[in-house]
């Protein structure tokens, strides 16, 4: 149990006073949707770097 109450002497709660921002609670932390495999994230970001170099070469070309 997490103690987030808020004092009367500081209005505000202890994990404010010590970090200068609220406390982030999850009510489930249990993941329900499917995670990605690592290898099908690096495909997914390899073809968006070649896409975004692909964009970034046509502008530059475009520029000159």
């Amino acid at each position: 149990m997490v103690n987030n109450k808020i004092y009367l002497a500081t209005k505000v709660s202890l994990f404010i006073a010590n970090y200068s921002r609220n406390l982030r609670m999850v009510a489930d932390i249990r993941r329900k949707e499917k995670v990605e495999k690592i290898t099908e994230f690096a495909k997914r970001m390899k073809k968006f770097q070649e896409k975004a170099s692909a964009v970034l070469k046509k502008t530059q070309k475009e520029i000159e």
